[in-house]
């Protein structure tokens, strides 16, 4: 094979419709670079799993692999898990060239597929300045990955927001509720609450249910198979490609 594979590793859920969700995603980027072998695996919970996957192609003539990691943070999954199933492969794989590429965020690509899902959401040009908006993500115990989360709202306060507040679905706080409220003590007029996850699954119903209980006037929908998200992918894929201090034209 004379061209990479694209495997993208998600973590998978019990929530079918997060397999569902990551394979419609895949399928856009596809369509968006035809041509080019895309593949699914999963962490846990979902078949395929990785090394299976990756067993497969060795197996059918694959000589390269671009491993991108369908996580918006650097935590642990990117940094621990995803990595340490790599090297176990590359070392039962010794003729499977395996790269990781990054993770997703943090991305002007994210900030426009999240504009996408709330104006899907009803949110117009003109209730933004009078709107706080909660940036709700699933959480992690990682510094950094709070940190960016944290990043991502102070830039978002920028684009017209009247205040913008990160919450967290587990392991971090505040929660999708507080935050709600804390916007309306605030004198919000509104507040939107904007997931910052990928796929549905057990955290944004969570996320979704804390929205509701303290009363935010618009819940946007996850990022979900949106055109910018697939473009992004594509990006890691082909940063990934490149040997450091290369261009993308040399």
């Amino acid at each position: 094979m004379t061209h990479p594979t694209l495997l993208v590793i998600a973590h998978g859920s019990r929530d079918p419709r997060h397999a569902a969700t990551v394979h419609a995603l895949t399928e856009r980027v596809r369509a968006e670079r035809p041509g080019l072998r895309v593949e699914t695996a999963f962490l846990e919970f979902n078949a395929p799993s990785v090394p299976r996957v990756l067993e497969r192609l060795a197996a059918q003539g694959a000589d390269e692999v671009v491993a991108l990691p369908l996580l918006l943070t650097r935590a642990f999954h990117a940094k621990t898990d995803i990595p340490s199933v790599l090297r176990e492969a590359r070392t039962r794989l010794p003729g499977l060239r395996v790269r990781q590429a990054d993770v997703l965020g943090p991305s002007p690509l994210l900030n426009a597929t999240l504009e996408r899902r709330l104006r899907e959401a009803g949110v117009r040009p003109g209730d933004v300045p009078r709107t706080g908006l909660v940036l709700a993500a699933a959480g992690s115990s990682d510094p950094e990955a709070i940190a960016v989360i944290a990043e991502i709202a102070r830039e978002l306060r920028h684009t017209g927001w009247c205040a913008v507040r990160p919450a967290f679905a587990s392991a971090s706080l505040p929660r999708t509720e507080d935050a709600v409220r804390a916007l309306r003590a605030e004198g919000a007029d509104r507040v939107a609450v904007a997931p910052y996850v990928i796929a549905p699954g057990r955290l944004p119903d969570r996320i979704a249910a804390g929205a509701e209980a303290a009363g935010a006037d618009v819940v946007a929908d996850v990022l979900g198979p949106a055109p910018e998200l697939a473009r992004l992918l594509l990006d890691r894929f082909d940063e990934a490609r490149v040997p450091v201090g290369a261009s993308l034209s040399a």
